[in-house]
């Protein structure tokens, strides 16, 4: 039987995560997983035949650490999923200026350098307000995962916010976007593809009060049949992605409604929960998947 490492974190007991939902569907087709911590000491990487990337969801604390464990897996005889070059890739959302250089329609963003080469005043957080003619913006990590860090503010609360988003944001760049009323209205749609190929879509949807759509925060999850145009404008994000780089063995691609039509919140490519929970038969998809890109990689 060949060997697998599925690549976590030390401890999820604060989160929800579904990917013991493989275990079986791969072993039945010949493959033992292990759940290995990417901060795990001296592993021997070469014992496995493949590493998949699922839950290292604490990774954004200490990001050149976490890539160094990927070239170190690389360097190995293992074959990682995804591979080094797309998490090199995705791991800063300034990706997203590459796929709208493909013609994928993003939510807009102002790319922000990390304030202890240019302090961020009062004045310039207000000026996001002017720039995108909205009263409410969002501001985030470029590098970051589970919403750390993130805030949604209004013109009003500029003040009270300003000391904590300056503190946040004085070693990581950031990003800003305008406060999209879908997200809380309607929700945040993900689909998601396995080897390229449509699996399964849920709606999102945050508690009162709140933006984000994480479980761990609240957030609802609802299992949908996406329309026509959302399921196209995926289907064209994921071309994007493979013309860039190569097909993905898993993708998770979030949106919202925005303007009449969809904008691309995320491509998830690294760490995405894939809600193994929400569709009885993704976990035996997402095991064909893998196992087909395997005998495919062995050729």
């Amino acid at each position: 039987m060949n060997k697998c490492a599925i690549l976590t974190m030390d401890s999820l007991d604060n989160f929800e995560a579904y990917d013991q939902l493989i275990v079986s569907p791969l072993a039945a087709l010949g493959w033992q997983v292990d759940m290995v911590s990417w901060r795990k000491q001296d592993v021997d990487w070469s014992n496995y035949s493949a590493v998949i990337i699922r839950s290292p969801w604490d990774y954004q604390d200490d990001a050149p650490a976490f890539l160094a464990v990927l070239e170190a897996i690389e360097a190995s005889s293992a074959h990682l999923e995804n591979s080094l070059a797309i998490v090199r890739w995705n791991i800063d959302k300034q990706y997203l200026k590459d796929l709208q250089q493909q013609n994928v329609s993003v939510v807009p963003t102002i790319w922000r350098e990390q304030i202890n080469q240019k302090a961020l005043s009062l004045d310039e957080l207000q000026g996001y307000f002017d720039h995108f003619k909205q009263d409410q913006i969002v501001l985030k990590p470029r590098i970051s995962a589970n919403a750390d860090n993130t805030f949604w503010i209004n013109r009003n609360s500029v003040q009270q916010y300003y000391e904590q988003i300056h503190n946040a944001f004085l070693t990581r760049n950031f990003m800003v976007q305008p406060f999209i009323e879908s997200v809380i209205k309607e929700g945040e749609f993900s689909l998601f593809y396995f080897n390229g190929h449509y699996s399964h879509t849920i709606l999102k949807t945050p508690k009162a009060n709140d933006f984000r759509v994480q479980e761990e925060h609240g957030g609802q999850l609802k299992s949908i049949t996406p329309e026509k145009s959302l399921l196209e404008f995926a289907e064209k994000s994921m071309t994007a992605i493979t013309t860039l780089h190569q097909t993905p063995l898993y993708a998770r691609v979030d949106f919202v409604r925005n303007e009449g039509g969809f904008a691309l919140m995320e491509a998830e490519l690294i760490e995405p929960s894939l809600y193994f929970n929400m569709d009885e038969e993704s976990p035996k998809r997402f095991a064909k998947a893998f196992v087909e890109r395997m005998q495919h990689i062995t050729l």
